[in-house]
């Protein structure tokens, strides 16, 4: 047992010190400047692209896909982030239903405003009931019926109009 120890033993020494030698026979590649090195390491083709896509919340798909050096860097990113459209909506950022456009139907009191929009900013921030429908354009049907005390008041304002800046603050501030 002791011959095979001491085989063992000598054979490791022995391998440590060739690899020390050919370790030191061996001329290492001259480096690089700082100045090339980073040219070297910021090239690149096809990079970052693809990032930030699909997201649901907010604070999604950004600051992605920059500071590339090369071909065919920073494509695609940020892509299909929000929150997804429901109730038949199309669009960006629309409530209510069936609205097509962006900021529709948002912040209505009544599930009855603030519906079938078409534009941007239509049928919006209105209270009482039916509301801001129907609106083509731009910044329709918005404000109404808010402020009223009592039943029956600040309804079926806003509706229905074509264009920009109409059917605004209407049947408000009742008692």
């Amino acid at each position: 047992m002791k011959t095979t120890s001491l085989t063992f033993a000598a054979l490791t020494c022995g391998e440590l010190i060739a690899s020390v030698f050919m370790l030191g026979s061996q001329q290492l590649p001259l480096q690089a400047s700082p100045e090339e090195s980073r040219i070297h390491l910021a090239q690149c083709t096809g990079c970052g692209n693809g990032n930030g896509n699909g997201n649901i919340g907010i604070l999604n798909g950004n600051l992605n896909g920059n500071g590339n050096t090369g071909a065919g860097n920073g494509n695609g990113n940020g892509n299909g982030n929000g929150a997804p459209q429901t109730n038949g909506n199309l669009g960006y950022m629309n409530g209510g239903t069936g609205n097509v456009g962006a900021f529709n139907g948002l912040g209505n009191s009544s599930s009855t405003s603030g519906n079938n929009n078409v534009g941007a900013g239509n049928g919006n921030f209105n209270g009482g009931t039916s509301n801001g429908n129907g609106n083509v354009g731009a910044f329709n049907g918005n404000f109404n019926g808010i402020g009223n005390v009592g039943v029956g008041n600040g309804s079926n304002n806003g509706n229905g109009n074509i264009g920009a800046l109409n059917g605004n603050f209407n049947g408000g501030f009742n008692h």
